[in-house]
């Protein structure tokens, strides 16, 4: 397999798919002129031209209703948001209107829409462009949302969201765009909802997903060396949930640490420890320990930042106290 970059494999999904599909198109800020905020349309308008490429205003109001509108009309929109902090503005127009509108309509119109862009924090940016809103989205009935950590996963599973009959939240990482994997250059397509094995572990579960289970990976070395062997689950849907990966994970390895970049209240690990103790109770040897940022606004200063987001020391104790070490 060849290696790419995180981007070359968002825009390899939403190329190769507007390929098959003339009802496809890409909308946003800077998608076309630019390439890309980040690059990850690179090449798109030249292909595509204007009438599917198409940059807009800053007005995330107005093209996440423009896109759940032309969705209602037959064509399947994928609307990039700068950041998901932006999309705070528009956030109306998916909750209110993309995840109800199926329903309210009494199955008369299916909103095959994606919203892509980068969640969580990004370095020195400021506590209104560092937010993780997972949570926020996976509780509206109606929206699937994914959230891949590497290139082979962001593009089978971008895929598949573009040619998904709901709207479809897929989160990315403004620091994960460099960030090269292996992937096929035969199509390939990855199910929605289903949670992947990364690491296979005896000992301890850890469940993350995004960019910040690479803090995982550190850490499960850093503990194999002490004979602590980790299991690593990467959910890359969390809604759909994989529940059945992480219970049966759990089940074997007798505990459980989360590690996710969020807000410590009601996030997509408080959700994941209930699942947990309601389903796998008797299989618990240690009470589950789940890791989050601060419960504060992002920092600004370095020195402070370093200290909000969890880290690869942070799952290490985790690890030790919940193996009573």
């Amino acid at each position: 397999m060849r290696t790419i970059q995180f981007r070359e494999a968002v825009q390899e999904a939403m190329s190769e798919e507007m390929r098959l599909d003339d009802s496809i198109y890409l909308m946003g800020e800077e998608v076309a002129e630019y390439n890309g905020a980040y690059k990850a349309s690179k090449g798109m308008l030249d292909e595509f031209g204007p009438e599917r490429v198409i940059d807009t205003p800053i007005s995330e109001l107005g093209f996440s209703g423009i896109g759940v509108g032309s969705a209602m009309n037959g064509n399947r929109p994928i609307i990039e948001f700068m950041t998901f902090n932006f999309s705070l503005v528009g956030i109306d127009q998916i909750i209110n209107n993309a995840a109800k509108m199926r329903q309210m309509s009494g199955g008369q119109f299916n909103i095959p829409i994606v919203f892509r862009g980068p969640t969580g924090s990004a370095g020195q940016l400021g506590a209104t462009h560092s937010q993780a809103f997972e949570s926020w989205f996976a509780n509206t009935p109606g929206l699937k949302v994914i959230v891949p950590s590497n290139p082979y996963d962001a593009k089978g599973l971008l895929k598949a969201a573009i040619r998904d009959d709901d709207p479809v939240i897929f989160m990315e990482s403004e620091q994960m765009y460099g960030d090269k994997g292996e992937v096929p250059e035969d199509e390939y397509i990855i199910e929605i909802g289903k949670a992947d094995i990364k690491r296979e572990g005896s000992d301890v579960t850890i469940v993350s997903f995004g960019k910040i289970i690479k803090e995982a990976y550190k850490a499960a070395e850093q503990l194999a060396e002490e004979d602590i062997s980790c299991e690593i689950i990467d959910l890359r849907t969390v809604r759909p949930l994989d529940h059945d990966a992480i219970l049966e994970s759990v089940k074997k390895t007798n505990r459980l640490v989360i590690l996710e970049e969020s807000w410590p209240f009601g996030n997509i690990s408080t959700e994941i420890t209930y699942q947990v103790q309601s389903k796998a109770f008797d299989y618990l040897d240690a009470p589950i320990v789940k890791i989050n940022t601060a419960d504060t606004p992002a920092p600004y200063s370095p020195v402070l930042l370093k200290e909000w987001l969890p880290n690869s020391e942070d799952v290490v104790k985790a690890v030790k106290k919940v193996m009573y070490k």
